[in-house]
């Protein structure tokens, strides 16, 4: 069986929509709706999210998701690009769940209406 790491990236700033991941939508933060698609799908050997943000971390792990580190500020910027934030959540949760991916998917947590089905059909 291949080993898959889930990461949603949800960075605490944005340029248009301040804090955009913890905006409610129907009572949920956005976050909420890539986390409970997520967490059905049983193909994932981890699900992380990687924020730069502590309210971020906090609502993640409130949803019972790892959120094993803070990424660092220079992967968090405007111009930082996602493939360099995802390669760091990559080799650090290598070296925290002593695990060699096969490979990397990323959730996003700016197209809430995914479902289980969705991912599973990506994979």
């Amino acid at each position: 069986m291949k080993k898959i790491l889930a990461v949603t990236l949800a960075r605490g700033g944005s340029k248009g929509i301040k804090n955009k991941n913890l905006i409610k939508i129907n009572g949920k933060p956005l976050i909420y709706y890539t986390i409970r698609e997520a967490k059905k799908c049983k193909k994932f050997t981890n699900y992380i999210v990687s924020t730069d943000s502590f309210k971020i971390k906090k609502i993640a792990e409130k949803y019972k998701v790892q959120v094993p580190f803070i990424r660092p500020m220079n992967l968090s910027r405007d111009k930082s690009s996602s493939a360099s934030a995802l390669k760091h959540a990559l080799l650090k949760c290598e070296k925290i769940f002593n695990i060699k991916y096969d490979y990397v998917v990323e959730l996003m947590a700016t197209n809430p209406l995914k479902s289980v089905k969705d991912i599973n059909n990506i994979i």
